[in-house]
């Protein structure tokens, strides 16, 4: 179990740093740019392990077979979202975009619901739709009125963070998880190109601007796929999830130590109500009960 622990940690410490690094390169970048340098790197990096691992030839024919969904999960999954929360931390915190980015088990539910049989959730873990939500308004009520439209960009993002999870689990399933996270990389990259291009700035880049694409890039990107892969083939995926519940308040620290941002009330108590809505729809809650009423069984045997 020491394993797991090690990479789940890793992971949501890679994940918590990527909105305080969006939000310093959002200092100097326009979101289309910023965008093209991260998931650009991150396509390099991925390609390399790809040819690594699987070979070139099986790169090819499994990007072939599955082109078209890998297309739309690119979009929807990488390029948008990544889009939206770029542009909306121009304008609002990185902690509050986190908090808000917690509630795509959310909006994941509810789709599923109402669109996705195979994943549809029922029963005590509908009451947990409705605390998320309650979250999720909290926070976007709160917010100036300057601020609301990047507030609703981030839930956006979150909603298409949701549909394109939902998606690959129909439609990519067959499909290896290296192979679409290189889809998603390599063909966002080449969807942002000419917006990312045009609205590069003319000159020269900041250190710090540069320092931040990198390392969201290849770490916060190209490596944390990679964890994110591992753990859900090491520990599975309800394990994996738990990411969910450590990420925000990871993001916060950061923003609160290295860029001097500051939350009141609303901000923590939208992130209880978030984090304890997806607990409860997910199934989370219920999991932990059964694995205490296990080891309560084997500690009487």
């Amino acid at each position: 179990m020491r394993r797991p622990i090690v990479v789940l940690t890793l992971l949501a410490l890679i994940w918590g740093a990527s909105f305080m690094l969006i939000k310093i390169a959002d200092r100097q970048l326009a979101p289309s740019t910023l965008i093209l340098g991260r998931i650009g790197s991150a396509a390099i990096v991925l390609a390399i392990v790809a040819v690594v691992r699987l070979g070139a030839r099986r790169t090819i024919e499994e990007l072939r077979g599955a082109w078209r969904w890998l297309v739309v999960v690119a979009i929807v999954n990488t390029a948008l979202p990544f889009w939206l929360l770029s542009w909306g931390e121009t304008r609002i915190d990185s902690g509050l975009a986190s908090i808000i980015q917690g509630a795509v088990p959310i909006f994941n539910a509810v789709l599923a619901f109402a669109f996705f049989r195979e994943a549809r959730v029922t029963g005590f873990r509908l009451a947990g739709l409705a605390i998320g939500f309650v979250g999720v308004a909290l926070l976007v009520g709160a917010q100036p009125h300057g601020k609301l439209l990047a507030a609703f960009a981030v839930v956006a993002m979150a909603l298409c963070y949701a549909i394109g999870t939902l998606f690959a689990g129909r439609h990519l399933k067959g499909t290896p998880p290296l192979i679409v996270a290189l889809a998603s990389t390599g063909i966002a990259a080449l969807a942002t190109l000419p917006a990312g291009v045009a609205q590069a700035p003319s000159g020269m880049w900041h250190g710090e601007t540069v320092m931040a694409i990198l390392v969201l890039g290849v770490v916060g990107t190209a490596v944390a796929y990679l964890l994110f892969f591992h753990l859900i083939q090491s520990a599975g995926p309800a394990y994996a999830t738990l990411v969910t519940y450590l990420v925000p308040p990871i993001a916060l620290a950061y923003g609160a130590i290295f860029l001097g941002e500051r939350f009141g009330l609303y901000a923590f108590l939208g992130l209880a109500l978030i984090l304890g809505g997806v607990a409860l729809a997910t199934g989370s809650v219920r999991l932990a009960s059964a694995r205490g009423r296990r080891a309560e069984a084997r500690g009487t045997a």
